[in-house]
């Protein structure tokens, strides 16, 4: 029982240190979502939002991470812009952030038993997801894209909401006053 306790916690440790070795030096992490979406410093006066209005944002999440193993960094994009606005004084509520995932993308929200059967690892990125589910994010999956490369709906993550279609998640949203971040 010790003994498991310590590779748990040295398996914990690793990731932490492997994790923090991509991002960039300098980069500071949080305060929404504190293990995910690193911020550099911009100069005080940089061209920002405006952190007294409030903003419904969707993300168009397409790209699949570069290859198994890897986080999807279009995922933790999101996870950047909440933190790199946070930082910059915007409280969290003033933030509605949607993302909607289609393509080869889907790989990406593979439960973590799913993503093991196919690529022989846990998905790396489980934790981001959750982390964006708990800061309120809503992440849709296409049902189109699932149907059409063969992923059973069983074996998408639980953070994912399937939508009809990725085309019909944008046009809803968009009606619904989101703004489009399309990269």
């Amino acid at each position: 029982m010790r003994f498991s306790r310590v590779v748990t916690t040295m398996g914990m440790v690793l990731a932490s240190s492997l994790a923090a070795a991509q991002y960039p030096a300098g980069a500071k992490m949080g305060p929404i979502i504190e293990e995910y979406g690193p911020v550099m410093a911009a100069p005080p006066d940089a061209f920002a939002m405006d952190n007294e209005r409030s903003y419904k944002i969707v993300k168009d999440v397409v790209s699949a991470a570069g290859k198994p193993g890897e986080m999807n960094r279009h995922i933790e994009a999101v996870a950047r812009l909440l933190n790199m606005q946070a930082q910059a004084g915007m409280p969290a509520e003033n933030m509605d952030v949607a993302v909607v995932v289609h393509g080869p993308a889907i790989r990406d929200l593979l439960s973590d038993e799913a993503y093991r059967e196919r690529f022989g690892m846990a998905n790396p990125n489980t934790g981001l997801l959750s982390a964006l589910e708990e800061a309120g994010v809503k992440v849709y999956l296409c049902s189109q894209t699932a149907a059409g490369r063969g992923y059973s709906l069983d074996s998408i993550s639980p953070s994912a909401t399937v939508a009809l279609s990725a085309m019909g998640a944008h046009i809803r949203l968009q009606d619904e006053g989101y703004t489009l971040i399309p990269f």
